[in-house]
């Protein structure tokens, strides 16, 4: 149960809207199926810079790319651009993971957790339970980030 309406469903389908990443997770745990499996394709290990492919995996303003095969299901990494001001959505989100690393390649990111507040810069990485509810956004008004997040084994 997603506690979504079939209005919403309905126009996620026809990529009218967008959902978050919490809405996202609820989706795929709902149908019992891995977010990375909607992108999957044929099996290689290699993934080409020019041919990585578009994912998305919820926010507002962030444009993910995956960077392991669709099949890998212990690790997943995922390069995304966030958008100034752009975060995950309007409620922390949790998914069932081991680990989680976020690592900033360019710009800035914000990532709560609880009561804790983790500014992260370019270089910065941060390694967080991805069970626990958290939430992010890139506070710069004007400049995009680039963010790594690195996920084992890969989530739902």
């Amino acid at each position: 149960e997603t506690n979504l309406s079939g209005g919403f469903i309905s126009l996620l389908e026809r990529d009218e809207t967008s959902a978050s990443v919490g809405t996202l997770f609820r989706i795929c745990g709902a149908l019992g199926i891995r977010i990375g499996s909607l992108f999957e394709e044929n099996r290689t290990n290699l993934v080409r810079g020019q041919e990585r492919p578009s994912a998305n995996f919820g926010g507002y303003g962030v444009e993910d790319e995956l960077l392991t095969p669709g099949w890998e299901r212990s690790l997943q990494v995922i390069e995304s651009r966030i958008e100034p001001g752009g975060r995950s959505g309007d409620e922390p989100h949790g998914f069932e993971a081991d680990a989680e690393l976020i690592y900033v390649l360019r710009g800035r990111l914000n990532v709560a957790m609880q009561e804790d507040v983790h500014r992260l810069r370019t270089g910065d990485a941060l390694l967080i339970v991805p069970r626990e509810p958290h939430a992010w956004w890139n506070p710069s008004g004007s400049r995009p980030a680039t963010v790594l997040w690195i996920i084992t084994p890969t989530s739902l």
